[in-house]
């Protein structure tokens, strides 16, 4: 099969699409023949050097796909050849092919389109066990997302609304706000022109920033709120003000999904599958895809995500 190596570290032309050996199931483990993967910020880290994948995960970038199944590893029940799937992946979904744990497989959701659908695992994996599973948010809750145009964005938005609580989210242009407001935000902050804090406070902040955004973070946190930090784009180490945290009875969880053992990741993908698939079956949560690439053009890709004019997610077809 094909796939995308990253050659070394670096910037984008690094990624190469070329012959590999294809991949085989393991017991417990299905062979997806891909249709699409998506791009994540966790594949540029990847690439530069600074995010490896976890021990025994694919050396490829790709963190969800969609496609058919191929093959059954030994022990898989509940599946066929041919099914239609998407996955949540520790790595490999850049390829032709990739093999998935069981447990992370999902039935393509009624009324989404096979290649849109490999944009979905990730991204209701993450706001669902952070933000429902973790945080707890509640209908008629405060919640704020940062970066409403992504693809965590766009999904937490859509998730929070549908399930009743107010939504705000940091935005960095007036057309990423008109989105944003269109999937259900009751509010888009242009983090350029205006300061988020000023907006809460908030129940539950799903932060993607980590350091830069810290104190700010606790400072709009409302008394028992959650700061849920999923990302560190805006660095890695700041000062905490335990008294703050005190004072309002808050709380702060920095969480990752990719290194999870299995048996925690298949408790969210079950999870995601009761809850949240319905959503989509009855079209209250749709899929947010600013654009399609084919998956040899993935150094383009990766400049499109870098350059942050995208809202939802950017897919690769195969």
């Amino acid at each position: 099969m094909r796939a995308i190596v990253i050659r070394e570290p670096g910037d984008a032309d690094v990624l190469e699409w070329t012959q590999v050996p294809d991949p085989e199931p393991r017991p417990g483990e299905v062979v997806v023949e891909v249709a699409a993967s998506a791009v994540n910020r966790a594949d540029v880290m990847q690439r530069m050097g600074f995010y490896p994948p976890p021990k025994g995960a694919s050396d490829y970038p790709g963190l969800e796909v969609s496609g058919r199944v191929a093959a059954l590893g030994d022990g898989v029940t509940g599946w066929s050849v041919g099914d239609e799937v998407c996955a949540l992946l520790a790595g490999g979904g850049y390829a032709e092919k990739v093999a998935v744990p069981a447990g992370q497989l999902l039935p393509v959701p009624e009324g989404v389109d096979l290649v849109e659908a490999a944009g979905l695992p990730e991204v209701a994996c993450t706001v669902w066990s952070n933000v429902f599973m973790l945080a707890e948010l509640r209908a008629g809750e405060h919640f704020l997302v940062h970066g409403g145009g992504s693809g965590i964005g766009t999904m937490a938005i859509q998730l929070a609304h549908v399930l009743g609580a107010r939504v705000s989210c940091t935005v960095g242009s007036d057309e990423k706000a008109r989105r944003c407001l269109e999937l259900g935000a009751d509010e888009a902050v242009n983090y350029r022109e205006d300061d988020f804090v000023e907006h809460g406070p908030f129940d539950v902040v799903l932060d993607n920033m980590g350091a830069k955004y810290l104190a700010r973070n606790v400072d709009a946190l409302a008394a028992g709120g959650r700061l849920v930090v999923i990302g560190l784009q805006g660095g890695a180490k700041a000062e905490l003000d335990l008294g703050k945290l005190l004072g309002k009875r808050a709380s702060v969880h920095a969480t990752s999904l990719r290194s999870r053992p299995l048996e925690e990741k298949a408790e969210i993908v079950a999870s995601v599958r009761e809850h949240v698939w319905p959503l989509f079956a009855a079209g209250k949560v749709r899929p947010v895809v600013d654009r399609t690439v084919p998956m040899e053009q993935a150094a383009r890709a990766h400049r499109l995500l870098e350059d942050s004019g995208h809202v939802g997610k950017i897919l690769l077809t195969v």
